[in-house]
């Protein structure tokens, strides 16, 4: 199948193709002239055109094999056109402004470059030219390279290109979905991705603080394995520390024979707060609990057991949670990094960055007014310590590409300040290996204060989850969906989709920048832009073909020979917002901010609702109710519609039922 957007890429890779052959041409003919004074530099040159030739031969036609099945992002094929015809028509500007962006009203064309007004400024700025940017917009039009999905351009007002994409453009498009599936769009050289979230701390229980670390790392993590990225999930737990000590003697005082039978702790959290008060009133407890913290990083046998059967406790309460949420992640805790903690005060002395204060070993990095400590005056190390072990770990023996931080704002100045002091040692170059703090806000009660319980305590996350299971069963049954329309297996499917995807969906579907408020009567409710709503749009879509007896490989079958027709305006605005999927994930691979996604789902299922209400996929006999006509190109449209929303739950980590 031949790929229908032959962008200006592919068309300046032929012609420079073309241009090369023709250069070894003419060198060869001065060789044999004798012109050149230097037979050996030409020799040199004509090796390099030839390994150039040779190259963009074998990218051109890796990049087209790749972009077979490759979903086209329209907005960047867009803007290499117009790159190519800005660069034409202004070949001495300097990367000169490129803005293609979709339009906002259908009498606008369906995307507009809106570069024109940029190129002006530049150049009575950098040149002192004065040249209304209507005459840069014509000057772009005429420069713009033979494609295959511009139908026409018109430029309105001052100086805006209006773009009307080509229907069997578009149509081709929508049928390559249907016939390969949603594909990831092609992102370049496989890198590696290294997404640090959830981090709980062993022996205190996850609470709602916790919620928006895994489900925004959790689903980063699905949008870069779908973009072809290797992904790897770190939880970075807080398994070592002065508190174990504490921890462990409190378990020698309760249950004695704990090296030879296990002790059944399990209230871990009512553990803790009873050992942290016997820390805080007891001097010989205290004393004592300093002793383990010595005796458990010497590694002594019996202490390492016991601070093995504390995290154990904890992880089994951790799996629970994360088996509710669909969480995938790997353990790599402070206590791997331990070791290495002593090799990063040495290569940080070594370099001329420590001070000493106070007996402490501190590092100033440029620009950030406190330092970080990577020494205690006990000889002791620090979370920065171990915080600069993990990010040197990470980059030189993972050797990570791009590092993602899902931890909360209150983070962020610490965060920079290692990242800086990364750099600053030589780890990593930030021009090369983009190292990225993924900030996010708290979660707000409903009186807009911090999350907590009526008793004022930290709501605890299986809790949570637990009253979204409970309220989600009560609107299905407030639906009466227990009586006649789902089976037991079916409700409980529907149950979960519901609690979980709405828990999930509201978190996601906010500016992770920005707090949030919690509230699980607007998660739940089918209106508006919430996970309800969109699973049951979700369900009422893959019905339509189900009740007009089309199955699947129907519908496979139709997608490879049947034509798309676009002609209905509702028809039109569905084909193009289906196609703007892999521009979303594109943005979001940049910015990291996962609303979009949700927005761009909204969008899609409005915009589908639209088109369902004006145009007829499957027409009945109004008498009999008898199935008369389908229309199966707009059945094709609403499964494409339903692809894309499946992979895009897929990513928000949303599991869809086929009946609900």
């Amino acid at each position: 199948s031949r790929n229908y957007c032959v962008t200006a890429r592919f068309a300046f890779q032929e012609n420079e193709i073309k241009l090369l052959t023709a250069e070894i041409e003419r060198l060869k003919n001065f060789g044999c002239l004798g012109v050149s004074p230097s037979l050996e530099g030409l020799r040199d040159e004509n090796a390099k055109l030839k390994y150039r030739l040779n190259f963009l031969k074998k990218s051109l036609q890796e990049e087209r094999s790749k972009s077979v099945k490759s979903m086209i992002n329209i907005n960047s094929c867009l803007q290499e056109i117009f790159g190519a015809a800005i660069q034409a028509a202004y070949p001495d500007l300097e990367n000169p402004p490129l803005v293609v962006t979709p339009s906002q009203q259908p009498k606008f064309g369906d995307y507009q470059c809106n570069s024109a007004m940029g190129i002006s400024q530049i150049l009575l700025k950098t040149r002192e030219q004065k040249v209304i940017p209507r005459e840069i917009a014509e000057k772009i039009v005429k420069n713009i390279p033979a494609n295959e999905c511009i139908e026409k351009v018109d430029i309105a007002g001052p100086g805006f290109i209006n773009v009307h994409l080509r229907k069997d453009f578009v149509s081709k498009q929508l049928s390559s979905l249907l016939i390969n599936g949603v594909q990831p769009p092609a992102v370049g050289k496989r890198k590696k991705v290294v997404v640090d979230f959830s981090s709980p701390n062993i022996a205190k229980e996850m609470h709602v603080g916790h919620l928006r670390s895994t489900i925004i790392g959790e689903s980063m993590c699905r949008l870069f394995e779908f973009a072809g990225y290797d992904v790897l999930r770190l939880n970075h737990l807080g398994d070592w520390g002065t508190q174990f000590g504490m921890l462990i003697a409190h378990l020698q005082d309760k249950f004695p024979d704990y090296l030879t039978v296990s002790p059944p702790i399990g209230d871990l959290q009512a553990f803790y707060k009873e050992s942290k008060r016997r820390f805080d009133t007891e001097e010989e407890f205290k004393k004592r609990a300093y002793q383990c913290v010595v005796l458990l990083q010497s590694k002594n046998p019996d202490f390492i057991k016991a601070w093995n059967l504390i995290c154990d406790v904890s992880r089994r309460e951790f799996q629970k949670i994360y088996n509710c949420l669909d969480i995938t992640i790997i353990e790599r805790g402070e206590s791997f990094y331990h070791e290495m903690m002593k090799d990063i005060v040495k290569e940080f002395e070594d370099k001329g960055f420590v001070q000493v204060d106070d007996g402490r070993k501190v590092v100033f990095v440029p620009g950030f007014p406190v330092p970080l400590t990577i020494m205690k005056s006990d000889g002791g190390y620090t979370y920065d310590t171990s915080d600069l072990a993990a990010l040197k770990h990470r980059l030189c023996e993972e050797k990570g590409d791009i590092l993602i931080y899902v931890v909360d704002s209150g983070q962020s100045v610490h965060l920079q300040t290692v990242f800086a002091a990364g750099q600053m040692i030589g780890w990593y170059d930030p021009k090369v290996t983009r190292v990225a703090h993924a900030a996010f806000g708290v979660v707000l009660g409903e009186d807009k204060k911090k999350f907590k319980t009526r008793s004022g305590d930290t709501v605890r996350l299986i809790d949570l989850l637990e009253e979204g299971l409970k309220r989600a069963m009560d609107k299905l049954k407030d639906k009466e969906r227990d009586k006649v329309v789902l089976t037991p297996e079916e409700l409980k499917a529907a149950q979960t989709s519901v609690a979980f995807g709405c828990i999930k969906y509201a978190d996601l579907s906010h500016n992770r920048l920005n707090d949030y408020v919690f509230s699980f009567d607007k998660m739940l409710d089918d209106r508006g832009n919430t996970a309800a709503y969109l699973l049951y749009a979700f369900t009422r879509i893959r019905a339509i073909a189900r009740l007009a007896n089309i199955d699947e490989q129907m519908l496979r079958n139709a997608a490879r020979e049947e034509v798309l027709v676009l002609d209905h305006e509702k028809e039109w605005k569905l084909g193009k917002c289906i196609l703007r999927f892999p521009e979303i994930l594109q943005k979001i691979l940049e910015d990291l901010l996962l609303h979009t996604l949700c927005d761009y789902l909204y969008e899609l299922a409005t915009t589908f609702t639209e088109f369902y209400d004006s145009c007829y996929c499957v027409e009945k006999d109004r008498q009999t109710g008898q199935i008369v006509k389908v229309n199966m190109w707009r059945l094709l449209l609403c499964e494409a519609t339903a692809t894309v929303m499946a992979k895009g739950f897929d990513i928000l980590g949303i599991k869809p039922v086929q009946r609900m």
